[in-house]
């Protein structure tokens, strides 16, 4: 087997984990981080309607390195989702590991205002 499958197998096995566990609701949505080569998404989703809510990728952001970008794009769905009054969601890293990137892109999103 191909080193990129073996990686990409161990993300969705994550993923499928973390899937089972958690929920977005109306009231709490789920916040779903993407991370390709060049861009982060993020997302804000309703499980219950099976719906976006809003979405955003780094693409738009301004920012010097990409830690930066994903720190901003972090603080701007954050404010995106406080305009449609949504305070808390849960968070879902996609399968991926909880450093570099995607903990930038919630350090973001903290500090922004969202509660997770």
């Amino acid at each position: 087997m191909k080193k990129l499958n073996v990686k990409k197998m161990k993300v969705e096995r994550r993923h499928k984990k973390i899937r089972a566990k958690i929920f977005g609701t109306e009231s709490m949505p789920r916040l779903a981080v993407f991370k390709s080569n060049k861009y982060i998404y993020g997302q804000l989703i309703n499980d219950d309607k099976a719906e976006t809510i809003l979405s955003l990728s780094s693409m738009k952001v301004k920012g010097k390195t990409f830690m930066d970008r994903c720190t901003e794009t972090g603080k701007e769905i954050a404010k995106l989702a406080l305009a449609k009054k949504i305070e808390a969601v849960v968070f879902d890293r996609g399968g991926f590991k909880y450093v570099g990137r995607v903990k930038a892109f919630a350090d973001g999103a903290r500090a922004g205002g969202l509660k997770f």
